[in-house]
């Protein structure tokens, strides 16, 4: 038989719940979402955009063992906190000290997903293991990810994320980690934080509640880095280690290639050569390789197993993965990479499309978001991006891409849009077998819903 992820009696020590009609139920899972609640799990009710305890009767009609509250409603097993968050909070905190794992906190400013799932297919490699799910990096985010780890859970992977200064502090005192890496720093949240040092400085808060002899693990190839390395110091961590493809880091790799069936390449781990292979495609994946593996090596991960291991990692939905869409008459390739963007992630993602073969390349792009006062200057500058990367089209939306829209030279202008809807429309028209598209834009965009629509054979 499973043992139980919570017991009545544990969530009622972690949190000093009041258990109301039964104190004897046994959860299998956690969830705050209704719609995803599987039978055993514990409901957390949470106050969002609705009070998660107006959908308790739901969870429990779904098959919820329990609710977590902050007031009682109506019959059923209930622990009773005086705040739900803060009893989430306490719960993860609790997983975190039952459980002998090894934990690895990733943030930065692009690629925490992306090397966080990396990291995740290195650690199920090799034994018991546990990561956030989605992108859920933020305040209750993290520490459900923490409060769902299984007490047998051997290596742990933790994404945490950031919109205004102060936050990644309290996410990193919750999880304690043993490695703390930043995958690197870009405009992301500059309007809250206002330069790219504040934003480095804000990162480097992973390193103020490090688990003994913490490592931190550092991008050789940003231009911040050598300040990073200042400020991990200056919090106490006596090992630090680069990853990259320049010369002098750490964990380097030295030769890449990649296109529309994957990546290889050779990685110099701390002088010693390893080949690679991965199924996912971009430039950017040679850094985020070193950077896992640099991680995983401090998890009591061989390094020859580490290096194979990324043989195993699939493309992200929404982070760049190639699926084949129907068109009139035939395929074209779908790029989707709408799950979020900024300049650096933005530039590698145009860099992607361009060396993929097709018949036509196009980008169909939506705002970046968040980029303060300069905001229309980096979207202005991506065409420069294009023109290196030789794409055919550009379709936008958004007031910030009309800017670049406008700068473009006539036979790269595809069209600019108002709203997402009328897009949408003139792609499904446009689109031809053997054309390749990239869809990249914030999450405020709403480029994505394009990208469903695509996959769905709809328009």
């Amino acid at each position: 038989m499973t043992e139980p992820l919570w017991t009545a009696r544990e969530v009622a020590l972690a949190t000093g719940a009041a258990l109301i009609d039964g104190d004897n139920w046994q959860a299998t899972g956690l969830s705050i979402d209704t719609r995803t609640l599987a039978p055993g799990d514990l409901f957390i009710a949470l106050h969002a955009e609705r009070d998660g305890h107006e959908f308790v009767g739901k969870a429990y009609e779904a098959g919820a063992v329990a609710a977590l509250v902050d007031y009682r409603m109506g019959s059923g097993a209930q622990a009773l906190v005086d705040d739900s968050l803060i009893g989430l909070q306490s719960m993860g905190v609790y997983a975190r000290q039952r459980s002998n794992a090894y934990r690895v906190g990733v943030t930065g400013s692009v690629g925490k997903s992306s090397v966080k799932e990396a990291i995740n297919t290195i650690f199920r490699a090799v034994g018991s293991a546990h990561a956030s799910e989605k992108s859920y990096n933020n305040h209750w985010g993290v520490p459900l990810s923490l409060a769902k780890m299984p007490k047998e859970t051997k290596r742990s992977v933790f994404e945490l994320g950031m919109n205004h200064e102060g936050e990644i502090a309290p996410l990193t005192k919750m999880v304690r980690p043993h490695v703390g890496l930043v995958t690197r720093i870009a405009p992301a949240h500059i309007e809250a934080l206002g330069t790219l040092d504040a934003i480095a400085e804000e990162k480097a808060q992973i390193w103020s509640s490090m688990a003994d002899n913490g490592v931190a693990i550092i991008p050789a190839d940003d231009p911040l880095g050598a300040k990073l390395a200042k400020l991990a110091t200056s919090q106490g961590v006596s090992r630090i280690v680069t990853f990259g493809v320049g010369k002098g880091a750490d964990v380097r790799v030295s030769a890449f290639e990649t296109g529309p069936h994957g990546s290889r390449g050779q990685m110099m781990v701390f002088g010693e050569t390893h080949d690679f292979s991965m199924q996912v495609s971009g430039a950017h994946w040679a850094g985020n390789a070193a950077a896992a593996v640099a991680a995983a090596l401090f998890c009591g991960v061989e390094c020859a197993d580490a290096v194979a291991a990324l043989a195993a990692l699939e493309p992200l939905p929404g982070r760049g993965g190639a699926v084949q869409i129907k068109v009139s008459d035939g395929q074209a390739t779908l790029l989707d990479d709408a799950y979020n963007a900024n300049p650096v992630s933005m530039a590698a993602a145009l860099e992607t499309l361009g060396a993929w073969p097709a018949k036509r390349r196009i980008a169909v792009l939506g705002d970046m978001l968040e980029l303060g006062e300069e905001a229309r200057q980096y979207h202005e500058a991506l065409a420069w991006n294009l023109q290196q990367a030789g794409i055919d089209q550009v379709y936008c939306t958004g007031p910030f891409m009309k800017g670049l829209f406008q700068s473009l030279p006539k036979k790269r202008q595809g069209g600019w849009f108002e709203n997402i809807e009328d897009l949408q429309e003139s792609l499904h028209k446009i689109v031809i077998p053997g054309d390749v598209l990239l869809l990249k834009g914030s999450n405020g965009s709403r480029i994505h819903q394009i990208a469903s629509a695509l996959k769905r054979g709809t328009s």
